[in-house]
């Protein structure tokens, strides 16, 4: 259900159409635009079709939470378990601001649920968790699990997490690349409302007393998983690591555009009617300018989002002493360095590859390390990144670079209103 987005469509062209802010209509209070990502459409709908489901609120039996708050639900004793002093506990039925942030639900300034949306959504608040912050003993693993008493001090969504990992600061940004791509950009404790397409989130929390920090966030449905759909719907390839040397056989793309809209565009386009296109081929096409026009469209996605980015963040971009804006970057298809250096030269800037691209599970243990006194906030900062990293500075010239981004837009173009064609 979670995948098949097409199943929450209707509600949300229902509530377009009731509220009077239409799609952006909760975006002064959660950041976001109403959307099928979102989980308020998803508990809409099933409080709206699922009679079992409607029948478990009323009598008090169901409970609605992200997949963290499932996790320590379970960990912390779920319907009834023993500590680790053998008393009886029942789990805690939490979740953290940061996942709170991606439901659509909770106002980002006050980091609590918002009763206008609840009230306006007709979703009851006695079946969301409790919301805290990032880094905060939370509770403890309760008997009957490998690590039972031992606190579970840390708690942030993936990219939430990787912006703490990667030890983002006020006005600067990370890219992860994994089966979609996640760009976000730290504006500090300023909440920050985009007018180019994108979301305002929080970037972390790092104690209940510690201030907010703020983030413009942009997310590509589709990066890492056009790779997987040449390997194993096309087969092109027959694994992810040979697109590489693939796309090393030609110069250049062959002036191939591959769009993955294979189910509409996210940020900063929101286009749910557009699909996915190949543009440009010729008899001249072969094997590699299509491998090498799919990295390609993860690098132009991400630039798109970077574009937006430098638009609403305007002067609150951290830039280097030479003027240069640099992008930190993580997650598996980083390995790719072909990816890396694409995405350098298409954003005219340099990319910042760390030495561990597991950047995401290094914010939640810095998060846990902080709440549990192993580190200082202080500490965590000063120590930055100083293990080796690989730096990408880009190598292609402008002129060549606004033409290619240009030839980008026009194949995006021809994505829109593709969604009702024939089978």
């Amino acid at each position: 259900m979670y995948k098949n987005s097409s199943s929450f469509t209707g509600p949300c062209r229902r509530l377009e159409k009731q509220l009077s802010g239409g799609r952006q209509h909760f975006v002064d209070t959660c950041g976001l635009p109403i959307s099928t990502y979102f989980s308020a459409v998803k508990i809409l709908w099933l409080l709206e079709n699922v009679e079992a489901v409607k029948e478990a609120v009323k009598s008090g039996d169901a409970l609605f939470g992200t997949i963290d708050s499932w996790l320590i639900w379970n960990l912390t004793g779920g319907c009834g378990g023993e500590n680790r002093s053998d008393s009886f506990v029942r789990g805690l039925h939490v979740t953290d601001c940061s996942n709170a942030s991606r439901t659509m639900l909770m106002n980002i300034k006050t980091l609590e649920w918002d009763k206008p949306t609840l009230e306006a959504l007709g979703i009851p608040s006695s079946i969301l968790p409790n919301i805290v912050s990032n880094s905060e003993i939370i509770g403890e693993i309760a008997n009957g699990w490998a690590l039972s008493g031992v606190p579970i001090a840390g708690c942030l969504g993936d990219q939430h997490a990787a912006m703490l990992g990667q030890l983002c600061k006020t006005g600067e940004a990370k890219s992860t690349y994994g089966t979609g791509a996640f760009i976000l950009l730290n504006t500090g404790a300023e909440v920050v409302q985009s007018t180019h397409g994108l979301l305002t989130t929080l970037s972390y929390k790092l104690g209940p007393n510690a201030p907010t920090n703020y983030a413009l966030e942009g997310s590509i449905a589709i990066a890492g998983a056009a790779v997987q759909w040449l390997r194993d719907n096309l087969g092109i390839i027959q694994t992810a690591d040979e697109i590489e040397k693939l796309a090393e056989h030609v110069e250049n793309s062959g002036g191939v555009y591959f769009v993955p809209a294979f189910n509409g565009l996210f940020a900063p386009w929101w286009r749910d009617d557009a699909r996915g296109v190949c543009i440009g081929i010729t008899r001249y096409t072969n094997r590699g300018h299509i491998a090498r026009a799919v990295l390609e469209s993860m690098c132009f996605q991400v630039k798109d989002v970077l574009n937006s980015m430098h638009k609403d963040a305007g002067k609150r971009e951290k830039k280097t002493e030479e003027g240069e804006f640099l992008l930190r970057v993580d997650g598996g298809a980083t390995v790719n360095n072909m990816l890396m250096q694409i995405q350098a030269d298409l954003l005219g800037n340099s990319v910042v590859r760390p030495a561990d691209i597991e950047t995401t599970s290094l914010g939640a243990a810095y998060a846990a390390g902080l709440a549990t006194g192993v580190w200082t906030e202080e500490q965590v900062f000063a120590a930055g990144h100083k293990e080796e990293t690989t730096i990408f500075h880009p190598k292609m010239q402008e002129e060549t670079r606004n033409k290619k981004s240009e030839s980008w837009r026009k194949a995006v173009s021809r994505t829109f209103d593709l969604a009702d064609l024939t089978l």
